[in-house]
């Protein structure tokens, strides 16, 4: 993946798969959850990200299985995607870090 900033339901849908495999409809609600219920995926789009992910090399396949008579795809992070994620995190992080710094800046001008 490049050095672009990640789109939030890419990062919601890296983080659940690197807990474990998933098949779409538990990244739709792992997704759901994971955001407090902000990030709230249609299937389609879900898929599109997922066929995406996959041409990038974030996301594999990881077989099939009946359930109920339907078939479910799995799909699991490959190690570019959990260092595409560590990445994010990490940019996230210093973002957060340099925010804080500032609001603490903030704080003390404002007391003197």
């Amino acid at each position: 993946m490049s050095t672009r900033e990640m789109r939030e339901p890419t990062f919601l849908i890296l983080t659940a798969l690197a807990r474990g495999r998933h098949h779409g409809y538990s990244l739709l609600t792992e997704t759901k959850k994971l955001s407090g219920g902000r990030v709230s995926l249609k299937p389609g789009s879900l898929y599109t990200t997922l066929d995406r992910l996959q041409e990038e090399g974030l996301v594999r396949d990881d077989g099939e299985e009946a359930v109920a008579g339907r078939l479910r795809r799995y799909y699991a992070l490959t190690d570019s995607g959990a260092d595409a994620l560590k990445t994010e995190a990490d940019r996230m992080e210093a973002g957060a870090d340099v925010a804080r710094q500032s609001l603490r800046i903030r704080t003390k001008g404002a007391l003197a």
